[in-house]
């Protein structure tokens, strides 16, 4: 299936590891031309290198902080310079830290909302005039099943996300006249490096191997395993593409049927 993303340009950011690097790697096996970005020169530098061996395609790497303002404008001013618009943002960030009300403090909860909620809304709002003058655009936020359904241990996260979802809903209901699409994806259990992070905290907790809380965790999920970061990846790349064009507003689950309410 030819994706008609030959020749699009994207933004793809937090893509040196884990479901941003497997967004990025999709998006450039289907022809599109991509920037991508992390705060890590040494590590975005690799990536880059990686997607552009395995693909062929177009690949510039970039250090950016996606909690600040003067980073996002300049990846967007110098994309906007070199290659003249932007079709595709993939919107991604590390997750906020773990806490409970207690423990988390008014900086852990300002810096959440930083990264987690402000990068989206400062990166959509740098880029959508351009979308809307080419009247052709998608934008895709990566999220987290958390958005659905609150998980404990992710207090900052749980809180936060779900106003993202209805961002989204919002904005796709304002911007679809203009050919533009704007949806979610909320991952469930994947294993990335965070993923790994996150469960050797919860292994240590239980007294148990990481190995055995990734079994046990997943024989919790219908699937019997956790995902995998291209599976996150190829959702992108669908959703960027001409296919998709009738997809929009939709904040998308991809869990292997973890979550357990009816959406």
């Amino acid at each position: 299936m030819n994706f008609g993303l030959n020749n699009k340009i994207a933004i793809v950011t937090a893509a040196s590891q884990g479901l941003g690097k497997a967004s990025a790697m999709a998006l450039a096996q289907e022809g599109a031309t991509i920037v991508i970005c992390s705060r890590r020169q040494k590590e975005i530098t690799e990536a880059a290198k990686e997607i552009r061996e395995t693909t062929g395609a177009t690949i510039v790497p970039m250090v950016v902080d996606v909690t600040k303002l003067e980073d996002i404008k300049r990846l967007v001013l110098e994309t906007k310079q070199q290659f003249g618009t932007v079709h595709v943002l993939v919107n991604n960030a590390g997750g906020p830290p773990t806490g409970t009300i207690s423990s988390l403090t008014d900086e852990d909860w300002y810096k959440g909302h930083d990264l987690t909620l402000m990068s989206m809304v400062r990166l959509t709002r740098e880029i959508l005039p351009m979308m809307i003058q080419q009247k052709w655009g998608r934008i895709i936020t990566i999220t987290s099943i958390a958005a659905k359904q609150p998980i404990n241990e992710l207090l900052l996260s749980s809180a936060i996300r779900p106003g993202i979802l209805g961002l989204t809903k919002v904005l796709a209901n304002l911007h679809a006249k203009d050919n533009i699409t704007i949806n979610t994806i909320c991952p469930g259990n994947v294993l990335t490096q965070r993923q790994e992070e996150l469960s050797s905290s919860r292994a240590k907790q239980k007294n148990m191997t990481l190995d055995e809380y990734l079994k046990e965790t997943a024989s919790a999920i219908p699937a019997g395993r956790l995902g995998k970061p291209e599976e996150i990846g190829n959702t992108v790349a669908f959703l960027a593409s001409e296919q998709a064009s009738y997809i929009n507003g939709v904040n998308l689950l991809v869990d292997g049927s973890a979550t357990k309410g009816i959406h």
